[in-house]
């Protein structure tokens, strides 16, 4: 239908005839226009629900997330915890070997020290000297020990005696080109000779 025979068709009819077509094109219209807020209405709905479940599934996966980490976390920490006890262990281990070596070492030193200048004074100015001067050296080592008992000192005197004797006699069987002592009176006389003026 053309343009031209609309108009034509719609100027004929009544204004009454008019208003019942719109009626019944409006009534027509409502209808769709019913099912379409419906769906509107439905769609709505389906779209707050997907809304509320994209916001389930993505707390969940976060909480699920957040729980691994601080696991992973939980796990690295104990492992750290663990390896700094264990170095801490290590440490005042070796604090305490190290302190009980040199307290070794002291010792030894000291002792060492003593060897030291007992070897000193046989050696020193000769075994002879040290014989002339053994009650004053003697009487020196005995005042830096702090040592007061009497039977304390007879026998380390004693023990310095001996140890001059014997450096004095390997002294004189070796390499001085003597000759050997093989009688006692000669030995006495050797040894006088040696140890008193």
């Amino acid at each position: 239908m053309s343009k031209e025979e609309f108009e034509q068709r719609w100027a004929r009819k009544s204004y009454r005839e008019m208003l019942s077509v719109v009626k019944e094109f409006v009534g027509k219209l409502e209808e769709p226009i019913e099912d379409t807020k419906e769906s509107d209405n439905a769609f709505g709905e389906s779209i707050d629900d997907l809304r509320k479940q994209s916001r389930d599934f993505v707390t969940m996966c976060l909480t699920s997330l957040r729980d691994s980490m601080q696991e992973l976390l939980d796990s690295q920490r104990k492992k750290l915890t663990e390896r700094n006890d264990a170095l801490e262990a290590m440490v005042k281990a070796l604090k305490e070997e190290t302190m009980a070596t040199i307290m070794a070492l002291s010792t030894i030193i000291e002792e060492l020290k003593k060897k030291l200048a007992l070897f000193r004074v046989a050696v020193g100015k000769g075994v002879s000297s040290a014989a002339l001067s053994y009650e004053d050296r003697m009487e020196n080592y005995f005042r830096a020990k702090g040592l007061t008992d009497d039977v304390v000192k007879v026998n380390i005197a004693s023990m310095f005696l001996t140890d001059i004797a014997l450096l004095w006699w390997r002294g004189r069987t070796t390499g001085k080109g003597q000759g050997e002592i093989g009688i006692w009176q000669e030995f006495q006389c050797e040894l006088k000779g040696q140890f008193y003026p």
